[in-house]
């Protein structure tokens, strides 16, 4: 009987006890719908991915393109491994300390799965291995050569971490010629301590993408700003006139989505009426290209297609 009027007294403290507030997610707009993934071509790619022990980010950041680019032939492969030794407060990729570990066998094993893929474009990105004598920057250009030698026609991007602003590093996976260099900035100057690790930086950022330039002016280089953090139109005005100033060819807007209740909230919707906005304004401002919408991320199949064909123009003048 004690223990039951204490657990009933118990009970009566609790229910009195103010309710603890939870961290809800804003509700996504009705123009955000994502496609679950699906199809033959999906189900192949992500077998092979599997058996080969190959990561892609667009399973590990959920990306919400996943279906249309692994159905119509396109992946984006996540080298060194599913955990990142930084920690930005929007990504839903693993955080924590790989101590050092690298799969030396991994550049083969990706070149080989991309020989047996039906692929004309391939974009490969890594986590940030801070861990790493050289910040992976070797591992890295090591699978750009060695997919340039088992297929000489696939377009290589490569989507790459900040490698900490060392030239050197920098310069290691420019000089294997991927296509297009591609390092996100991710969003505007004033939030880049808030949204991203304390590692990175907004002008770390493009000084990385004015390294590749500098290093070769042919490679074509790309970057990425996510909207809906909070960021106001002139900040995003300037953050892409700093993208142009250091020769960035590409840029992509996309919707910030929330990932898990411990990430950033969404301060912001954009309709899909204001990303066309920001497209129009981006592309008067000189880009090559602009992809521009609720859905897009920085590896997207529509700029990925544009891409191929200015390669593909390029390479045939050659």
């Amino acid at each position: 009987m004690a223990n039951q009027a204490t657990k009933s007294a118990s009970a009566v403290a609790a229910s009195a006890a103010p309710a603890k507030p939870t961290r809800r997610r804003q509700p996504k707009p009705s123009w955000i719908k994502i496609r679950p993934p699906a199809g033959e071509k999906y189900l192949e790619i992500k077998n092979m991915m599997k058996e080969l022990n190959i990561a892609t980010v667009c399973q590990e950041a959920q990306c919400p393109n996943i279906a249309e680019c692994w159905s119509g032939g396109t992946a984006t492969m996540m080298l060194m491994g599913e955990v990142c030794t930084r920690g930005c407060r929007f990504c839903d990729v693993k955080t924590g300390n790989p101590k050092g570990v690298l799969d030396e066998n991994e550049p083969e094993n990706v070149a080989t799965a991309v020989s047996k893929m039906d692929l004309d474009y391939l974009v490969l990105t890594s986590v940030d291995r801070d861990d790493v004598e050289d910040e992976g920057s070797g591992h890295f250009a090591k699978t750009v050569r060695l997919l340039k030698e088992k297929r000489p026609d696939l377009i290589v991007e490569v989507l790459t971490p900040d490698f900490s602003g060392n030239p050197e590093f920098v310069h290691k996976l420019v000089d294997a010629k991927p296509d297009v260099f591609a390092h996100n900035i991710e969003t505007v100057k004033r939030l880049t301590k808030t949204v991203r690790d304390p590692r990175a930086g907004y002008q770390q950022s493009l000084d990385v993408l004015k390294m590749v330039k500098d290093r070769d002016p042919t490679r074509y280089t790309k970057s990425s700003i996510m909207l809906g953090l909070g960021e106001t139109a002139d900040e995003i005005r300037e953050a892409l006139q700093d993208l142009i100033d250091v020769g960035c060819d590409v840029v992509t807007f996309g919707q910030y989505l929330q990932p898990q209740r411990r990430h950033l909230k969404v301060e912001k919707f954009y309709t899909p009426d204001e990303f066309k906005e920001w497209q129009a304004e981006a592309e008067a401002m000189g880009f090559l290209y602009v992809a521009s919408g609720p859905l897009v991320r920085s590896s997207y199949r529509a700029g990925e297609f544009f891409m191929k064909g200015v390669i593909e123009k390029k390479r045939n003048v050659e």
